[in-house]
């Protein structure tokens, strides 16, 4: 029965579908291929966790408006933008289980239909009036940015430090979680504290999301990570099980993670698999998304006790049972 299902879940069809509006109005241009390419990685769907955010955190202090649902979409096309252009950085050919745009389309034209829906967004900022908002959505933008040369200037990094990866991690993933509920907070009037929450709140999901992320690449499948498995090892990317491994690992496994990364060698992915699951690697990196969750969960303390923030709460831990 429905009503026996969470809170965020029976009404986040509805939600969503306003949010599916709003970006189905958005993306429609007069340029006939911005629309087929804009409609193409849309309709991939993905889990929309960022517009889930900016709502949760709008309702959890009583703002249900429409204005909402365009800064959801507007988050939704951020997030977007940065896959079309991901995508192009990294030569991927697979997003969400099916070929990526610039596969189909070209890298040119992906990378173009990308800043399109970057300026298609702020568009939608201005719409909601608030210089505040604008600030917010400048200052994260920019820091994705820096995130993303941080983490092309780590390609082939064997001496990056953890404290090194979550820096990147934070620009590059986080940083838009962070924003997403700093929106919501700022749009339903949010005070210092309850804003100062919220920012945290999606900060840490957003840490926990992309180090779960990592650890499916050596624990998940095609279907389930919508991306081919091994790809960051592919790309020489130093995730944390791959860090964990070059300094806490066997003599052997170091070495092998090591020249793997320098020569982004996919044909090294099942020898540094059983590596990885044949040590503590996955362990301890679930144990730090797990810690980023429980400071995500903590942060809530400061916001109003009800459903919403209940529903808060259930999807920071749904985020971790992704691993189950």
């Amino acid at each position: 029965m429905l009503d026996n299902l969470p809170y965020f879940q029976q009404h986040l069809p509805e939600d969503l579908g306003k949010v599916n509006v709003v970006i189905n109005r958005a993306v429609a241009s007069e340029v006939a291929l911005i629309s087929q390419i804009g409609q193409y990685i849309i309709s991939a769907g993905g889990k929309r966790l960022r517009p889930i955010i900016t709502i949760l955190a709008g309702k959890a202090l009583g703002y249900h408006q429409d204005p909402l649902y365009s800064l959801a979409a507007m988050v939704e096309f951020i997030h977007t933008s940065t896959l079309l252009h991901d995508d192009v950085v990294d030569e991927s050919d697979l997003r969400r289980g099916r070929k990526t745009a610039n596969n189909i389309f070209g890298n040119a034209a992906a990378v173009l239909v990308g800043d399109f829906l970057y300026t298609r967004a702020f568009q939608l900022m201005v719409g909601s009036g608030s210089l505040n908002i604008l600030g917010v959505m400048a200052e994260a933008t920019n820091i994705i940015a820096e995130g993303e040369v941080m983490q092309l200037m780590n390609i082939g990094n064997i001496d990056i430090t953890e404290a090194d990866y979550l820096q990147v991690i934070q620009y590059k993933t986080a940083k838009l979680f962070e924003a997403a509920a700093q929106v919501g907070a700022i749009l339903a009037g949010a005070n210092a504290q309850q804003e100062l929450a919220l920012k945290n709140y999606g900060m840490h999901v957003g840490t926990a999301f992309q180090i779960i992320d990592d650890i499916l690449d050596y624990s998940g499948d095609v279907e389930q990570i919508g991306k081919n498995v091994g790809d960051d090892l592919a790309e020489g990317k130093p995730t944390l099980p791959l860090i964990y491994l070059m300094n806490q690992g066997n003599a052997e496994a170091a070495a092998d993670v090591r020249y793997a990364l320098e020569h982004a060698d996919r044909n090294y992915f099942n020898k540094i698999h059983d590596h990885v699951v044949q040590s503590d690697a996955l362990a301890y990196c679930t144990q730090q998304a797990q810690q980023a969750v429980d400071r995500a969960i903590a942060s809530l303390a400061d916001l109003p006790d009800n459903d919403t923030t209940q529903a808060m709460h259930d999807l920071a831990v749904q985020s971790v049972a992704r691993l189950a």
